[in-house]
């Protein structure tokens, strides 16, 4: 008998969409029948008639905060957020930590501190900062998925590194096959930038946009092409707000060079005039660009060039985004997000562009399996996969409001939107964590995930 099964509604994958059931023993995926097949027995069973069952999201780039800066965030109410978003796996910034997570002794205690909170499982960046390159292998070695940096400026808790230093590293990542995670924007034009409005007084939004153009994101972007092409270095560039640094990624993708990418929700939904309505609740960085570009970053989402979606879930309190009502410089510059990417992701492209489901199987949940090499543990409806599994009910409307979102700072550029295709149901390792509006374990439940932890096999299985 299997533990669970979930039957009547439409499995969809990157690769096909049927309609058929599933059915789960011991935290795995054990079966999967089409519609025809036989009734399953199971302790535990779902009806998902006219609903679609979905692989569970991994959210590749959230910043929850713990230890250290829980005012804003913490891995309770972060991986909460998460399961009621349909997030089955966060992969979590070593930034906003204190101490930051850039050596494999602060890796292992900020595992000890959030492993009795969160609620769906996790994995952890590792941190390549200015004077850490000796320890890049060892925090590959207790369980980090990637080592982030930052071309541009950055919090002060972190630091920015230089091509030097950039290419130091990748010749030691290189032939472990570590993969380094770029916020790709050139740090002497925004400095620069910054510190001449500033000077000048020159503090409102058109001030902010102005100091971070397209051109320093290209060129971070192109310095990371060339030093991977000569270190054979895997990397991967996150939040690509516009087509021209999604453009440089698909031609180095097609030299060869190991390189993957991401783009947010808020790229591809808000633009820099929902930033100039709204004021500082949409400030980000890189900051959101034109609905032109928005709408080629689309394309290149569509075409596989970029194989995430994250959030970039980055929270704040409300007085912390305020405080740029006058000055856009002093608010805090992130949006959080990691609630709502799914069901945004899911009505614009279901819905909005009438566009294949697939597509969200693939950004939400195959690209990061496979870019973090967490595949085919995760992000897959597979045989032998963990049973990590989204249901939604397409039609079902949905109203974000401050009410709605389990942060535990209830603000969001997403409040306001509303639109169709609900998580009805999260389920990590076979077990339900959010169900009726209700988290349904405890926190603890989550479990640290690494690269190698993966040691059965899978198959398609229909």
């Amino acid at each position: 008998m299997f533990d669970l099964l979930i039957y009547g509604g439409t499995i969809v994958d990157p690769e096909k969409m049927i309609k058929g059931s599933l059915a789960v023993k011991n935290g795995k995926i054990a079966e999967i029948v089409n519609e025809e097949g036989d009734r399953l027995e199971a302790k535990e069973v779902i009806d998902a008639t006219g609903k679609m069952i979905f692989p569970g999201a991994i959210d590749c780039h959230t910043h929850f905060n713990e230890p250290g800066f829980e005012w804003r965030e913490d891995f309770l109410h972060g991986t909460k957020s998460a399961a009621a978003g349909g997030v089955t796996t966060i992969i979590d910034m070593p930034l906003q930590n204190d101490p930051a997570t850039i050596s494999a002794e602060i890796f292992e205690r900020k595992v000890n501190i959030v492993q009795e909170s969160a609620v769906v499982d996790y994995a952890l960046w590792g941190g390549l900062v200015d004077n850490n390159v000796d320890d890049l292998e060892g925090m590959y070695d207790v369980g980090a998925v990637g080592l982030k940096s930052f071309l541009g400026p950055v919090s002060p808790d972190y630091s920015t590194i230089n091509s030097g230093i950039v290419r130091d590293a990748m010749k030691v990542t290189a032939p472990l096959d570590i993969l380094i995670g770029f916020h790709a924007e050139d740090y002497s034009i925004v400095k620069y930038e910054q510190d001449k409005a500033i000077k000048e007084a020159r503090l409102n939004i058109v001030d902010y946009l102005t100091a971070r153009p397209v051109s320093a994101e290209v060129l971070a972007v192109e310095n990371i092409v060339r030093l991977a092409k000569e270190t054979g270095a895997k990397v991967h560039i996150c939040h690509v707000s516009h087509p021209e640094v999604a453009e440089i990624i698909k031609e180095a993708q097609s030299d060869g060079v190991k390189i993957t990418a991401e783009t947010c929700s808020h790229y591809l939904i808000f633009s820099e005039d929902d930033f100039l309505e709204n004021g500082p609740m949409f400030k980000c960085a890189p900051p959101l660009r034109s609905r032109q570009a928005q709408e080629q970053l689309w394309e290149y989402t569509i075409n596989g060039t970029i194989s995430c979606v994250a959030s970039d879930h980055s929270p704040c309190t409300i007085e912390e985004k305020e405080a740029g009502a006058d000055n856009i410089w002093k608010a805090w510059g992130g949006i959080s997000g990691v609630q709502s990417t799914f069901q945004v992701m899911f009505d614009e492209i279901v819905h909005q562009r009438k566009l294949s489901p697939q597509l969200l199987a693939r950004i939400l949940a195959y690209g990061p399996a496979r870019a973090f090499n967490l595949y085919p543990q995760k992000g897959t409806l597979a045989l032998g996969a963990d049973a990590d599994i989204v249901i939604v009910d397409p039609e079902a409307s949905w109203n974000i409001t401050p009410e709605s979102l389990l942060y535990k700072n209830k603000i969001s550029a997403f409040v306001g939107l509303t639109g169709k295709g609900l998580v009805e149901r999260t389920i990590v390792r076979g077990e339900t964590v959010f169900t009726d509006s209700q988290i349904t374990v405890q926190s603890g439940f989550g479990r640290l995930i690494k690269v190698t932890s993966f040691t059965g096999e899978v198959a398609n299985g229909y």
